[in-house]
């Protein structure tokens, strides 16, 4: 049993990375994701870090051991690419038995994407079962892996080579 953090990029395309967390390391994860926040910082975002931190962050996400599963739509249209992402998300997550799925919050997104997330969710009859809901990116550190690896993978190049052992999957979802 596990809970997914998911967090999105608009760059060169849309892009899901959806982080699977135990629910046994939860705790000590967080823990180890908020030493990496500097002093003066609320939380780590990867646009806003140098490239030498980048570099320090993914070294450290490695080493957790975390799996990261991608979801992606060459879709143009952003509701569009992530509704297909949504969708995809949550098949997975009931195939591989997640009972949670936390994203990043976003006002502008989150009602459409509660109403998504009702839906498919109904659709396998796990409202007893799963749960999901949105954070704000400062109040869960683990979405911040998230952020790091969809980031990362869209740059392309050394930075998505540093984060290829922590990519379990990916699914194109158009």
């Amino acid at each position: 049993m596990g809970v997914l953090f998911v967090d999105e990029t608009k760059a060169g395309g849309y892009l899901m990375a959806a982080v699977a967390v135990s629910e046994n390391d939860l705790v000590k994860l967080r823990k180890a994701l908020r030493k990496l926040v500097l002093p003066g910082q609320r939380r780590l975002h990867f646009t806003n870090e140098s490239d030498a931190r980048r570099r320090q962050i993914l070294a450290a996400l490695v080493a957790m051991e975390v799996g990261v599963h991608l979801f992606s739509s060459r879709s143009k249209r952003q509701a569009v690419a992530r509704e297909a992402c949504l969708v995809a998300v949550v098949s997975w997550a009931v195939e591989a038995g997640h009972t949670k799925i936390v994203l990043e919050r976003d006002d502008s997104l989150e009602k459409a994407d509660r109403r998504l997330l009702y839906r498919q969710i109904s659709r396998f009859g796990l409202h007893d079962v799963m749960s999901y809901g949105h954070e704000a990116a400062h109040a869960e550190p683990l979405l911040w892996i998230a952020d790091a690896v969809a980031w990362s993978v869209a740059r392309g190049g050394s930075w998505r080579a540093r984060v290829a052992g922590l990519i379990w999957s990916t699914t194109t979802c158009d």
